[in-house]
């Protein structure tokens, strides 16, 4: 708490950092189209009952 500031992240640190922060994202976006799709999709299949 009282030592300072920690050390700053190496490169490999870093470009892991942004590999999985890119890959949260398109996740993310995926999961957003997605769940606005749904209805669209649940409302078609109900029709087709």
């Amino acid at each position: 708490m009282f030592a300072g500031q920690p050390p700053p992240p190496s490169k490999a640190e870093l470009q892991a950092q942004e590999a999985q922060a890119n890959q949260e994202i398109k996740f993310t976006a995926g999961m957003c189209l997605l769940l606005y799709l749904s209805p669209f999709a649940i409302e078609y299949v109900r029709k087709l009952v």
